[in-house]
């Protein structure tokens, strides 16, 4: 059986099933194991882990501890309850009017970032004005309709993960701010800031960087530098808002003090800080990269949610939630009728009937025309609902044509 403990309640001779710690990233990468020594205690203590779950008939039990089945309902629970307190404005232009416009605007911002980035390796400095247009561009997109750019969230190359996690990071900061009603401004701010969050990096050894296995204590310290590089960078540049600063100093904080570089808790971290924290982790778990499979974005927020207890402010996760939806654009689903589909749009009459593109039927086992359904039109939602998400690597389609092609 499978539980969830605290991480106090850890003890020898249990066996690890999930150290439940995915923001870590690349520091600890056993999956599962037997706890066997105090130094292993040690070193999990270490990592600012508050619960995990262990594999009851492998090792010791908790017979108090919640089952992993428990948790799951809890977190069901919690997730139709923000479904039910949710409101949506049509966007200004439709998806199909947005979408090249937007594929344009991510290309040009992971183009410049990567030049950014190249630069700063070269010891120039940075330059904002270079910066500023893009950020712009991108928020101007993301207020006339947010799909189209949340939509290509899921177009990846691993090649590119740095600068297209910046992009996506940005985008989706943009996205939260403006779900918070905070002004234009301070909107393009935020997003400036995100697309510089991780500029630090650039300053960091490649081998540790791109190291595809675990890295050792060392060189995780150093990886943990990148903020205080970035900062400084940024402090070095002319013309970088103090919002934007702070999400690029803040973006590894925790709100139970577990984060770094200063482990700074509650309120004592900015809003903004607060903000990029879940919008960065959201964007790294769901990221296929050499030493993990990235997360599907419906798991990926029920972890944000699950972590919420202790390392995420539960009000602002539960914002990101109702910005991005129970069921985030570019999520495969199963719908009633058997069929898979793809989300293209949010939905505008509740969280849990979005815009789906059919794209194939797993009874037969073949590609279908795409066709878009929209699940809050009741002469559909008679017939059809999603009945659960599904793993994109179990279902044999491009996730990328399905998402970029235009119906």
């Amino acid at each position: 059986m499978i539980r969830k403990i605290t991480i106090n309640q850890l003890r020898k001779g249990m066996y690890v099933h999930d150290l439940n710690c995915g923001w870590l990233d690349q520091m600890f990468l056993w999956s599962a194991f037997l706890v066997s020594s105090e130094s292993i205690l040690r070193q999990i203590h270490a990592l600012g882990i508050q619960e995990l779950y262990i594999d009851t008939d492998k090792g010791s039990d908790v017979a108090s501890a919640q089952t992993q089945a428990e948790v799951e309902q809890e977190l069901d629970d919690a997730l139709n309850t923000i479904a039910k307190d949710y409101s949506n404005e049509l966007p200004e232009l439709s998806l199909s009017s947005e979408q090249r416009v937007a594929a344009d605007i991510r290309t040009e911002a992971t183009s410049l970032i990567q030049s950014l980035m190249d630069d700063i390796r070269l010891g120039r400095s940075l330059d904002a004005e270079q910066v500023t247009p893009v950020v712009e561009k991108l928020t101007e997109s993301i207020l006339r309709n947010q799909d189209a750019l949340l939509g290509l969230q899921r177009i990846r190359h691993s090649d590119l993960y740095t600068f297209e996690h910046s992009v996506n990071v940005s985008v989706l900061m943009v996205a939260f701010s403006k779900s918070l009603e905070l002004d234009q401004r301070m909107i393009k701010e935020l997003g400036l800031g995100a697309l510089l969050h991780d500029i630090g990096k650039t300053l960091t050894p490649k081998e540790i960087l791109n190291k595809p296995g675990r890295l050792t204590e060392p060189e995780f310290k150093r990886m943990q530098h990148h903020v205080d590089d970035g900062e400084r960078i940024l402090s070095q540049a002319q013309a970088i808002p103090a919002s934007a600063v702070k999400i690029v100093s803040e973006h590894h904080e925790k709100i139970d003090g577990s984060g770094y570089p200063h482990g700074k808790s509650g309120s004592e971290i900015s809003l903004y800080g607060q903000m990029a924290s879940i919008v960065d982790v959201y964007d790294a778990i769901t990221s296929d990269r050499v030493y993990h499979r990235g997360l599907e974005p419906s798991e990926a927020l029920r972890k944000l949610l699950e972590w919420s207890n202790y390392h995420f402010a539960p009000k602002l996760v539960q914002q990101f939630i109702r910005c991005v939806g129970i069921y985030p654009i570019g999520t495969l689903v199963r719908l009633t009728s058997g069929r898979i589909a793809a989300v293209v749009e949010s939905s505008r009459s509740g969280l849990l009937k979005p815009v789906v593109r059919i794209c194939f039927d797993p009874r037969q086992q073949r590609h279908l025309a795409f066709e878009d359904l929209d699940l809050s039109d009741p002469s559909i939602s008679a017939n059809e609902r999603i009945l659960r998400a599904e793993q994109a690597r179990n279902v044999p389609i491009d996730i990328q044509q399905v998402m970029s092609a235009i119906v």
